[in-house]
C-alpha cells in the first residue's frame, strides 16, 4: 500500500533535547489518521517535519514519495490554534489563498464561507476561536489537496464548537478522497472521525495499525481510550488523566 507519510530513523532535537527521535512509522494512504500521545510526546514536532516546515536533525521523512517540499501543493496544513492572520479580512485570506495555491476552489471556499454565515468583511482577529478554526479549515480544503494535516486545530474550542468542526472535517473526508492526519489530545474526538491511530510517547512511535486490528487485539471491551492508556503504560486508575 502507497505511503503518504513514510519516516525512518527521524530525528528532532532544539538545544540539546530531542523532541523527536529515531521515529520510524508509514502511514497508508486513504485512511484518517488519528496522532496521540500526551504533552511533550513530539506530535507537533512530527507533524512539522512532515509538512516541510522543519528540517530534521537525524533519519528522513518522504511525502507521497518525495522530500515534503516537493509536495506541498498537495498538502492542506492547519497548525496549533488556527493561526490567521489578525489583521485581514475573510475576503482577504480566501484572496490570498487563491494566488498561493494553483489548485484553489473558489467556488467551494466561498460557499463554504456562505454556509458558515461568516462576513467576508470581518477580520480574522474579530472571529470567535470557532470561526477562526472553520476558516482555517476552508482554507486547507480549498487547496484541494491529498494530504490534510491537522495539528490539535480544536483543541482550544468549547464543546459545541468542537463538534461542529469535527462534523464538518468527517463531512469533507466523506466527499473527497484524501488521507488525513489529525492530532488531538482528546480521544474522544479521533474515535468520532479515526480509522488508523498512531500513538506517539516520548518522542518514539509505540504504535500504529488500523483501530480496529489494535482493539481486536485486546480484551473484548476495550475502548479507544484505554487502549491508548494500555500502549503507553499507563493506569488510569493510578491518577493519570484520561485524554492522551
Amino acid at each position: 500500500m502507497t505511503a503518504v507519510v513514510d519516516a525512518q530513523m527521524l530525528g528532532k532535537r532544539y538545544r540539546g533535547r530531542w523532541a523527536l527521535h529515531a521515529c520510524t512509522m508509514s502511514i497508508p494512504a486513504g485512511h484518517v489518521v488519528g496522532l496521540v500521545g500526551p504533552n511533550g510526546a513530539g506530535k507537533s514536532t512530527l507533524l512539522n517535519l512532515a509538512v516541510g516546515l522543519l528540517a530534521p536533525t537525524s533519519g528522513t521523512v518522504r511525502v507521497f514519495g518525495g522530500p515534503p517540499a516537493s509536495s506541498r501543493v498537495r498538502i492542506g496544513f492547519v497548525a496549533q490554534d488556527a493561526p490567521a492572520y489578525t489583521t485581514l479580512s475573510v475576503a482577504e485570506h480566501l484572496t490570498l489563498g487563491a494566488k498561493l495555491n494553483p489548485t484553489w476552489d473558489s467556488v467551494y471556499a466561498n460557499g463554504r464561507v456562505r454556509r458558515l454565515g461568516l462576513d467576508h468583511r470581518r477580520r480574522a482577529g474579530r472571529l470567535s476561536g470557532g470561526q477562526r478554526a472553520q476558516l482555517a479549515l476552508t482554507l486547507a480544503l480549498a487547496k484541494r489537496p491529498d494530504l490534510l494535516v491537522l495539528d490539535e486545530p480544536a483543541a482550544s474550542l468549547d464543546p459545541l464548537a468542537r463538534r461542529d468542526f469535527l462534523d464538518d472535517l468527517a463531512e469533507a473526508v466523506a466527499a473527497r478522497e484524501m488521507s488525513v492526519v489529525l492530532s488531538s489530545h482528546l480521544v474522544s474526538d479521533l474515535e468520532r472521525i479515526c480509522d488508523y491511530l498512531i500513538v506517539l510517547d516520548g518522542g518514539r512511535v509505540q504504535a500504529a495499525g488500523r483501530i480496529a486490528d489494535l482493539l481486536a487485539a485486546r480484551q473484548a471491551g476495550t475502548g479507544l481510550e484505554d487502549l491508548v492508556l494500555a500502549i503507553m503504560g499507563r493506569d488510569r486508575h493510578a491518577g493519570t488523566e484520561t485524554t492522551a
